[in-house]
């Protein structure tokens, strides 16, 4: 295995982050070309619903999706339009007939996938960021090796940088078990002659088992995510409240999309074959859930930031995001702006604490113009919030690994669900309003009573921003 690291003693958990940035920024310093987003002003003009009795608009070369048609009520005429637009402009289709489940926090999320992975009998594909060698690491660990014994082919893609901190002794355990192993754009340059791409990360959250159930969202593999926050909780006087995140546990045809993902970034590393197995079995409906999967990569179509885009340009009545990170660009920026500005109730949950210094300062610098143009902020306190969701209309549902920021969007590998229709759309709703009841407004008045020390960190930040 062509390991990320040298056999040094690791670094601690908190140091990876701070040289994360700094690894970026001199790459970026250096006289590397910063890539840019596309501008989405093309996309504005076919916003408009279609003519009465007309239908929606098709995209070019492309049947409308009837999928949704058949979802979503007949009055939700702009639903469908904005249905139509997001498959043109991703090139994703919508993919019906799927379960999906909300899970809540680590805790949830964790029992889900030991479930699942106990349950395995052929295949365990696991994509992530952060792979800690803590008690929640080991166990998952032990889980996976004891499956690669019983003659389950077990396959990782780990990302080198979210894994500093975790000793190479950790990974090699596993892979003297068997395990497939794939670290994803290692620090070292020597490990990548020519194929160097440091500031590019591999961010997304993916498992796959058996090719049956798949789950993604925000949740890694480490004990931050061991207790519950106090999302929903019945003692709200915890100590030591976990992070606050959500993922999805998915069933059926759209699993295939996920899987293909994870198969397609496997190959585009170049590192070996995968074991043979039956990685796309048949995949009937088994619930009612329409889906799109998006992918996103650098120097690729940015698919998510599209379809936020477009979500969020086309809202009539609601937008509440949630975001652990919010450095967005000006064409999403405006796009908000522009929503309240025409009377939808734009709502963010940001984090009142979080796990580094910088990137809060960069949120902060955006609050001003917000505030003043009628988007609501709320901060979720105490616990450390770290789910990327997002509710629109009710109707458009999104969870995945994608922050609201510039590194997110332009630099990293990142997996977003959306879900359509208003059954799921009422599930996110309730999750949203319950963070709000655990979360602080910040109000203008207030705001700008804040002293002078952070609004320097905040222009500071800002000037940063496209590397946070």
């Amino acid at each position: 295995m062509d390991s990320c690291r040298s056999r040094e003693a690791p670094l601690s958990d908190r140091s990876r982050f701070p040289l994360r940035w700094i690894l970026a920024l001199s790459l970026c310093l250096l006289g590397s070309a910063c890539a840019r987003l596309p501008n989405l002003n093309y996309l504005k003009t076919p916003l408009a619903p279609s003519p009465a009795g007309s239908g929606p608009t098709p995209s070019p070369g492309k049947e409308a999706p009837s999928a949704l048609a058949r979802r979503l009520r007949p009055s939700r005429v702009d639903a469908k339009v904005l249905a139509s637009l997001e498959e043109a402009a991703t090139g994703r289709p919508l993919i019906e007939g799927n379960k999906v489940t909300l899970l809540f926090d680590g805790p949830s999320t964790l029992a889900a996938m030991s479930a699942a992975v106990s349950a395995a009998r052929e295949t365990i594909n696991l994509e992530t960021y952060l792979f800690d060698q803590d008690e929640v690491g080991m166990k998952f660990a032990d889980l996976l090796i004891a499956k690669q014994r019983q003659g389950v082919h077990v396959n990782i893609i780990y990302d080198c940088v979210g894994t500093l901190g975790t000793p190479q002794a950790f990974f090699d355990r596993m892979q003297e078990a068997g395990i497939q192993l794939l670290p994803f754009h290692p620090v070292s340059p020597l490990r990548r002659l020519g194929r160097w791409r440091l500031n590019n990360r591999d961010h997304r959250k993916i498992l796959v088992v058996d090719g049956k159930v798949a789950f993604t969202g925000g949740v890694n593999i480490a004990a931050t995510y061991s207790r519950s926050s106090l999302f929903r909780s019945r003692s709200k006087n915890a100590r030591a409240p976990g992070w606050r995140d959500t993922h999805i546990q998915i069933e059926g045809p759209a699993v295939a999309a996920l899987q293909w993902m994870f198969l397609d970034n496997w190959a585009s590393q170049r590192e070996g074959e995968l074991p043979d197995a039956d990685y796309f079995p048949s995949l009937p409906a088994v619930g009612d859930k329409a889906v799109r999967v998006l992918g996103s990569q650098p120097r690729s179509n940015p698919e998510i930031f599209k379809a936020y885009f477009l979500a969020i340009q086309s809202a009539k009545a609601s937008i509440h995001l949630t975001s652990a990170y919010f450095v967005p660009d000006a064409q999403i920026m405006r796009a908000l702006l522009d929503a309240a500005a025409r009377g939808v109730d734009v709502k963010v949950i940001l984090p009142s604490v979080s796990d580094n210094w910088l990137t809060p300062r960069g949120t902060h610098s955006f609050y001003d113009q917000m505030l003043r143009g009628g988007i609501r902020i709320f901060e979720l306190k105490k616990a450390v919030l770290h789910a990327k969701t997002a509710v629109i209309d009710g109707t458009w549902s999104t969870v995945g690994s994608t922050n609201l920021d510039m590194r997110s969007f332009l630099h990293n590998k990142e997996v977003n669900v959306v879900v359509m229709g208003n059954g799921f759309g009422r599930e996110m709703e309730t999750a949203f309003l319950d963070d709000l009841q655990d979360s602080n407004e910040v109000t203008l008045e207030a705001w700008e009573r804040r002293p002078w020390g952070p609004r320097v960190g905040e222009w500071f930040a800002r000037l940063l921003a496209y590397w946070l």
